[in-house]
């Protein structure tokens, strides 16, 4: 196999959390995904909808909580910012911060269980 090729696709996005069916039903909402048939207080799952909608979502009950900035967290993209910005809060994200440079707008927001992800338009 070349060094430089790769047989790997992203299966999914684990999420750890301590309330796996309500986080899954909240990004269900935001992306727009049923919550898969089989959620547990333990797990749940979003699976994707089609090729465009992303990797699969995992969520994973663990015993402790968040304590530092998530390392790795969502970009979404919009054309309907401001929108998209009021729908978000409604479902219970809570916005952190706000950028404003020529062209660009992004809104970094903070899930239920405090991960943050990112808004933006271009």
């Amino acid at each position: 196999m070349n060094a430089t090729a790769s047989a790997l696709s992203v299966a999914s996005l684990t999420i750890d959390c301590a309330d796996p069916a309500a986080l899954a039903d909240f990004w269900g909402k935001v992306l727009g995904r049923p919550v898969s048939p089989g959620a547990t207080a333990e797990n749940a799952t979003l699976d994707a909808t089609d090729p465009a909608s992303g990797p699969k979502m995992f969520f994973s009950k663990v015993p402790e909580t968040k304590t530092v900035k998530n390392r790795l967290h969502l970009d979404l993209l919009t054309e309907h910012y401001d929108q998209e910005i009021e729908r978000l809060t409604v479902l219970g994200a809570k916005p952190l911060n706000e950028i404003k440079f020529p062209g660009v707008r992004w809104t970094t927001f903070a899930d239920p269980e405090s991960n943050e992800f990112d808004l933006l338009t271009m």
